[in-house]
């Protein structure tokens, strides 16, 4: 069994780094949509949700740095093109939403879309044992549950 230059074997590595580049792709469109809806965003809602735009897009830019970091440290390349992230995002562009209930239900559906790939990955990253990609996949999970229950709340469902 071949392995890379922190022990963990090519090709679960390799896997990995495609599935990660994925997520990255995902992220990139989450954030620019959590932009759109923070300078956009109009109604009763404006101040509270032009804020919770701003840290969940702060947030995103952070997971953004630390997955293309993870790509590197697997051996990988990170994607870094607005080309390779729309060819390889399933969170699509959000134009023109700008009132409280479609942003917030544009975020949960792109929440929901990002858990699937970290619980994905993190599933993958166990069978590699590959514990530091398990350890931020877990961390992401968790995290965002939290903010899926709060948006939801906010939505006035259950």
């Amino acid at each position: 069994m071949s392995t890379n230059h922190i022990g963990l074997n090519k090709e679960q590595s390799r896997q990995l780094v495609d599935e990660l580049n994925t997520l990255l792709a995902n992220y990139q469109m989450f954030y620019q949509n959590l932009r759109g809806f923070h300078w956009n965003i109009q109604g009763p809602s404006f101040f509270e949700l032009h804020v919770k735009f701003e840290e969940l897009y702060n947030d995103a830019v952070m997971k953004v740095d630390e997955i293309a970091e993870r790509v590197l440290t697997l051996g990988g390349t990170p994607l870094h093109t607005f080309s390779d992230y729309l060819k390889h995002s399933t969170i699509k562009e959000a134009a023109n939403v700008n009132d409280s209930t479609g942003t917030v239900s544009t975020t949960l559906a792109n929440f929901k879309t990002l858990l699937e790939l970290e619980r994905k990955i993190l599933e993958l990253a166990g069978e590699a044992d590959d514990e530091g990609t398990n350890s931020q996949m877990s961390d992401y999970i968790t995290q965002q549950e939290k903010t899926v229950w709060m948006l939801t709340a906010y939505l006035g469902k259950k």
